[in-house]
């Protein structure tokens, strides 16, 4: 089913139910909205900002120990 055929199916219910007003209708489709969002944040396991930066930092840890070790190794070589 497309996007627009569920829009559609969600307009048709709320006018069958009586929900009438445009306040109404409005709401309902920012709910639809959030909850299609939230659907889509969770399928693609996306993680906030702030544990993004600490993974990070620990990354960039780990690639300077690593840089450390092989330049010492590289040195005993010698």
């Amino acid at each position: 089913m497309s996007n627009s055929e569920k829009l559609l199916k969600t307009l048709s219910s709320l006018i069958e139910n009586g929900i009438l007003t445009s306040k109404d209708i409005q709401k309902e489709i920012s709910t639809d909205i959030k909850f299609t969002r939230d659907k889509l944040i969770y399928k693609l396991r996306l993680v906030p900002r702030e544990e993004f930066e600490v993974l990070k930092k620990i990354v960039q840890k780990q690639e300077n120990i690593i840089k450390k070790l092989t330049s010492k190794k590289k040195k005993l070589k010698r």
